[in-house]
């Protein structure tokens, strides 16, 4: 393979000054798409008590089809920064151009199952008044995902060649389209038609297609297309997609375990009632909101370890795992403090009346706690990821998921005593993740899966 790019040093060092440049861009897009997920819950709350809850149910369903897109979008970001630290950036162009066409093929058969297999499997566990509106909303929701696949390609690329602050242009714009269609389309506002739940998934959509034109239109208008020379080798290229379907197959699976789990975590509260329910998914929007900097840090966590593995600098992938934590871990409790300081203020937010806030506050500061065992766990996780050795993931995923479901089992069927102590399973989740992700990385047999380039 020819390296005309065989220049560009993309090479990262361990330094406070490295860690923040590649998260901190991260930190504000994914907070954008947070946002989104708040407002789509305020409009919801405003609109009834059980539009909110029903966002919980058809929320987390949708996330299991778009972690698919964050599993494969992980496994090129460790693809890319392999080859990043190579110093091989030549291949950018094929990684990028197999990795559209695994995720177009895996988007089409998400939304083939949502349309065809999912109204049996969903009327069998959902509350019989609730099926009809939430199945009309996740057949809509659900034709986004192609648009949220491809965004998440072109952001996995952004990431990988150090370009990360181009992130915010995509998410602003995304985060603008789906408020506005929000207030025109759940309301009915600016000459619209009243579509009340299903106006907030047709918003959702709008603004995932306007984020993947953004993000290509950033690619051309910075010159990374030319520089790169992208979207230019869409033939079959055995050899990189074989690759990228070894990294990103364990990780895919291991997502849609995790979040198929919290599904079947909602479908218990459904049974405890509307309040509950509607309480659970502000706790889902109290994990978005402070997980941003987590979920920044762990993808940094996964760039540096592939970019350091690309490097052959593997002596320094603990070093920088543990400084990345300890970023993780300070901004986690200073918006878990605010979250707690202010928590009254937060849940008014949705419209609910003080029987509510007083029901939630206990909930969030177990959540709260939670969110800190997790600043540590996923920057760990993550590291796991980096290594490219992701079926170690899997694996550790498996275990830590039977463990938080027997432990949800007994606490919402067995011996039910509150719905903070149902939260509470999220320390068992997260303790057994960093325990057996930190036991793999500290006993170094990641350090013979070193990418190969083709």
């Amino acid at each position: 393979m020819d390296t005309p790019n065989a220049h560009i040093d993309l090479k990262v060092s361990v330094t406070n000054k490295q860690v923040l440049s590649i998260a901190l861009p991260i930190t504000f897009a994914i907070l954008i798409p947070q946002i989104n997920l708040l407002t789509n819950s305020i409009f919801l709350g405003r609109l009834s008590e059980e539009a909110l809850g029903d966002a919980g149910i058809t929320g987390v369903f949708y996330l299991i089809f778009a972690v698919a897109a964050n599993g494969l979008a992980s496994a090129m970001q460790t693809v890319f920064s392999k080859y990043a630290g190579s110093g091989n950036v030549d291949a950018f162009k094929v990684i990028l151009a197999q990795g559209i066409r695994i995720s177009m093929r895996i988007a089409l058969i998400c939304i083939l199952f949502t349309w065809l297999i999912a109204p049996f499997i969903l009327k069998a566990v959902a509350d019989p008044v609730a099926y009809p509106i939430e199945m009309n909303f996740l057949k809509i929701r659900i034709l986004g995902l192609p648009f949220l696949f491809l965004f998440q390609m072109g952001n996995a690329f952004l990431v990988a060649s150090l370009n990360s602050r181009y992130m915010m242009i995509g998410f602003i714009s995304e985060a603008l389209i789906n408020i506005l269609f929000d207030y025109l389309l759940i309301f009915g506002h600016g000459g619209f038609t009243a579509m009340g739940f299903n106006g907030a998934a047709l918003a959702s959509v709008i603004a995932e297609g306007t984020g993947m034109m953004v993000v290509a239109l950033v690619l051309v208008s910075t010159g990374l297309k030319k520089k790169y020379h992208l979207f230019q080798h869409f033939k079959y290229d055995k050899a990189t997609s074989k690759e990228i379907l070894r990294i990103s197959l364990p990780l895919v699976f291991q997502y849609l375990i995790s979040v198929t789990t919290w599904l079947i975590f909602f479908l218990l509260i459904e049974a405890r009632g509307t309040v509950a329910k509607a309480i659970s998914n502000t706790m889902r929007n109290v994990f978005g909101l402070v997980g941003v900097f987590v979920w920044a840090f762990a993808s940094t966590s996964n760039t540096m370890v592939g970019n350091l593995m690309g490097q052959k600098q593997e002596d320094k992938v603990l070093p920088a795992i543990k400084k990345i934590m300890m970023f993780s871990v300070s901004f986690c409790i200073i918006m878990c403090a605010l979250l707690n300081i202010f928590p009254g203020a937060f849940f008014r937010l949705f419209g609910q009346g003080d029987e509510f806030v007083r029901e939630a506050i206990p909930v969030v500061r177990v959540v709260s706690l939670g969110l800190i065992f997790m600043s540590i766990a996923n920057i760990w996780l993550n590291g796991v990821t980096g290594t490219g050795n992701t079926r170690v993931n899997l694996g550790i995923e498996i275990i830590a998921i039977s463990l938080y479901l027997g432990y949800t089992w007994y606490f919402m069927k067995l011996h039910y005593i509150s719905l903070a102590m149902a939260w509470s399973n999220e320390f068992i989740y997260w303790t057994s993740i960093f325990i057996m992700s930190s036991l793999y990385l500290r006993s170094g047999r990641w350090k013979s899966k070193i990418l190969k380039p083709s």
